[in-house]
């Protein structure tokens, strides 16, 4: 659960988790992959951040890391989506331990 907390501990990913939770309302449509079925392009998640898409990767891959987002290949692009399951299951494991 360490990991999760760790990746929790940022204002930018807290945001990305939150815009993934909804990306139709967050998100452009993108030309390649759906943003409910695929998930959002990295790009347009480092654009809203503003900040560089390698500092958003960074961002990106700790979430993933922590098994809180997914990523998904198409083409040359990654696509991020929320892993309800995984944020259901640390919102048990936080509500048992406080």
């Amino acid at each position: 659960m360490l990991s999760e907390m760790q990746a929790l501990a940022s204002r930018p990913r807290l945001l990305i988790l939150e815009w993934l939770k909804d990306p139709v309302a967050h998100f452009p449509p993108q030309v390649d992959g759906d943003l409910v079925a695929d998930g959002v392009c990295s790009l347009f998640i480092a654009q809203k951040l503003g900040m560089t898409q390698p500092s958003a990767t960074g961002h990106l891959k700790i979430l993933e890391r922590a098994g809180l987002i997914r990523g998904k290949r198409i083409k040359q692009w990654v696509f991020y989506q929320r892993d309800e399951r995984r944020i259901a299951e640390l919102k048990r494991t936080i509500d048992q331990e406080l």
